[in-house]
């Protein structure tokens, strides 16, 4: 077995995982090692690829392929999941009946693949909306590929509203209806928003990463704006244990 199929694409050893988008990378927020803690995009806290070389407050943007197949973060050995369409730090749970459950079920397993233009694809063992007993049997979810995104965000509102009407003015409701701007969520999950949906000018540091669930999606993939397409493109540069200029070895 090669290595790339048994890290499922992923190198061997420790990585960080970079949005070709955004040019931030995988980031569990806050440092924190509880369950639940969502995974983000933020600016790299220490860009030495000389793995004895990096600062220790950095590890919570490491990941590893761990001997079971899971992707983990370094920082806290805790595996990568999706709730929702969030990516989160999943403890290992007990078994509970019904298994599977929302609470209780096998990590997500996370597939990098170059061939198709650096995404990362999500695999599931069963739904992963993890209907109840009683709901009626559905096999739809296999039809679906499941992906990751980085999404864009926008300025404020206030921010954008500032701007529009000379920096100190307090706008109102008809300010807006006067200016004719729909001020509606920029932060759409659909792969079909158009050039005004890909707008990424906020000022906040963070960006979220989501999961999409695609139904056809070579067809879709062929309307794709370029923007939308980087969102989805993921680089992995993996740490060396040895400086690349001296030679030198690093424990």
């Amino acid at each position: 077995m090669s290595t790339a199929a048994h890290t499922n694409g992923f190198p061997e050893g420790y990585f960080v995982i970079r949005s070709a988008a955004t040019g931030r990378i995988w980031d569990v927020s806050s440092d924190s090692k509880d369950d639940g803690t969502e995974i983000i995009l933020w600016p790299e806290k220490d860009t030495s690829l000389v793995d004895g070389r990096r600062n220790k407050s950095a590890e919570n943007q490491v990941f590893f392929i761990d001997t079971s197949g899971a992707l983990c973060s370094r920082d806290s050995g805790h595996a990568v999941d999706i709730e929702g369409d969030k990516l989160v730090l999943r403890h290992r749970r007990p078994v509970i009946s019904p298994y599977p459950n929302s609470y209780s079920h096998p990590p997500a397993k996370f597939v990098f693949s170059k061939e198709s233009g650096g995404e990362i694809q999500i695999q599931f063992e069963f739904d992963p909306s993890y209907p109840p007993p009683s709901a009626a049997p559905s096999e739809a979810w296999k039809e679906k590929t499941f992906l990751l995104t980085a999404i864009p965000k926008r300025k404020p509102k206030g921010k954008m509203l500032s701007s529009l009407f000379g920096g100190s003015h307090s706008s109102t409701a008809d300010d807006l209806a006067k200016s004719g701007i729909d001020l509606a969520d920029n932060e759409i999950l659909d792969e079909d928003l158009g050039e005004e949906g890909e707008v990424d000018d906020s000022p906040d540091t963070g960006r979220d990463i989501r999961m999409l669930a695609i139904t056809d999606k070579k067809k879709r993939d062929k309307h794709l704006l370029e923007k939308t397409k980087m969102r989805r493109t993921w680089q992995i540069i993996k740490l060396r244990n040895s400086d690349a200029r001296t030679g030198k070895f690093f424990s």
